[in-house]
């Protein structure tokens, strides 16, 4: 039941909503896509290419060129890549602007997928590969991108198979 300060207070309208969802995605993209393109650009800067640094820990920064896709695949196969990641980011867009949800948690995860796409998109335009930089024992370089891409999909896996958030309020009303 609504308390009379609830009912007396007016309600978002859904222009105003909207734009407040957009700010969330479009500035979660920005900074995933700042963090990325200025992390790449600091270890090009300071590392050479293959160095590593602290040589000897078992996490470290190394300069490495990714001329394929994930785990080392489709190497030198830069124009699939780039229509493969342009394909992605209209997908990630339409997704978002027919939205499924409408929760805040799920609008950061996409924006992640965003931010992340156009991350190392833009690497492979300018470039022709993509600087990855974090490497751990046993596994394969990456970079912020990456890891954007990797955390919005968890997230969004994990929210739809809890079930979306938000859904059972909307069913009631």
């Amino acid at each position: 039941m609504m308390s009379v300060e609830e009912t007396k207070r007016p309600r978002a309208s859904p222009l105003r909503l909207r734009w407040r969802r957009d700010l969330v995605f479009f500035s979660t993209a920005a900074v995933v896509l700042a963090l990325d393109q200025i992390s790449k650009h600091v270890i090009r800067a300071t590392l050479e290419r293959g160095e590593a640094f602290p040589e000897s820990w078992p996490v470290r920064f190394v300069n490495v060129a990714n001329t394929g896709a994930a785990f080392g695949i489709l190497q030198e196969q830069n124009a699939f890549l780039v229509v493969t990641a342009l394909i992605g980011v209209v997908a990630i867009l339409i997704y978002y602007w027919y939205p499924p949800f409408e929760h805040a948690v799920m609008t950061v995860a996409v924006g992640m997928l965003l931010g992340g796409a156009v991350g190392n998109l833009s690497d492979r335009l300018r470039l022709g590969k993509v600087t990855d930089f974090i490497d751990f024992p046993h596994y394969p370089a990456f970079n912020v991108a990456d890891s954007s891409i990797v955390v919005g999909v968890t997230v969004l896996v994990i929210l739809f198979l809890v079930g979306r958030p938000g859904a059972a309020h909307h069913q009631q009303q």
